[in-house]
This record gives C-alpha cells, sequence and structure tokens, in this order.
C-alpha cells in the first residue's frame, strides 16, 4: 500500500485532512497487524472481538454481546455459529426467556484466553506507542465512539 500525499490544510476536502480516513485507515492497518497473531490461536478479527467481551462477561445473550461490540445480530451469529463450531462457545435459549439465546464459554473457549494473553503487548510494540500515547489514545476515541453513538 502506498502512503498518502499530504492534502494542503485549508482544503476541507482533502483526504488526509479527514477524521474518517485517518480512523478508517489506521483501522484496516490495525486489522492487518492482528491477521497472523490471530491466526496462531485460530481466530479471526471479529472472533477476537466476541472472545474478548466473553471473557470479561461469560453467558450472554446475543442481544447484549451485539450492543457491546456494536454489531447487528445479522453479522453476530455467524460468528457465533463458527466459534460454536470451532468448540469455543455454545449458544442455548435462555430456561427464563425463549427469545433469547445466551452464549457461554466452553472450556476450551476459556482456555484460549491464556494463549492470547500476550497479544496486546505485542500490538502495543508494533504500534510505536509509548503506554502515556496508547492510553490517551484509547480515552479520546472512546470519547469519540460516546459521542457518536449518543
Amino acid at each position: 500500500m502506498t502512503k498518502s500525499s499530504p492534502a494542503r490544510a485549508e482544503d476541507p476536502l482533502g483526504l488526509d485532512n479527514q477524521l474518517c480516513f485517518a480512523l478508517y485507515s489506521s483501522s484496516l492497518l490495525m486489522t492487518k497487524l492482528y491477521k497472523p497473531l490471530l491466526a496462531e490461536i485460530g481466530l479471526t478479527y471479529p472472533q477476537y472481538l466476541v472472545m474478548l467481551s466473553l471473557w470479561e462477561e461469560d453467558g450472554v445473550t446475543v442481544s447484549r454481546l451485539g450492543e457491546r461490540l456494536y454489531l447487528d445480530s445479522g453479522t453476530l451469529t455467524p460468528l457465533l455459529k463458527r466459534l460454536e463450531k470451532a468448540g469455543l462457545v455454545t449458544r442455548e435459549r435462555n430456561e427464563k426467556d425463549e427469545r433469547q439465546v445466551l452464549v457461554r464459554l466452553t472450556p476450551e473457549g476459556k482456555a484460549l484466553k491464556r494463549q492470547a494473553a500476550g497479544i496486546p503487548k505485542k500490538v502495543a510494540i508494533a504500534s510505536g506507542l509509548s503506554l502515556d500515547e496508547i492510553l490517551n489514545l484509547r480515552k479520546r476515541l472512546k470519547k469519540l465512539r460516546g459521542t457518536l453513538a449518543a
């Protein structure tokens, strides 16, 4: 991929002057960085996000998981089916409310957390940012996400 050429600062439609493009292109490159790291543990990036959420809070409804990950059920259901086929999660109807489907980690899914433990450090090193810079950037992005979600 080639590096972009700098847009003139006064050009409101310059590609490099767009916040959306900075976020989009950074996200693409971040996902590319994760790909080989996650391949080692048999996950795709979206599957990794599901697992991260379940490692924090196991036994949640599909709708809760979707809210947490900002994913609709049309995107989330195929992810969960693949994770279930891989033996990492189970999906079952909630006994108290048949309309709800609960997602739970299997013992294999819980054990995968140990294999994934080193990934954040590798990503942090690859970012070239200090810990303070990472924490500040994450804080600012979470603020942006909250504002946009409101």
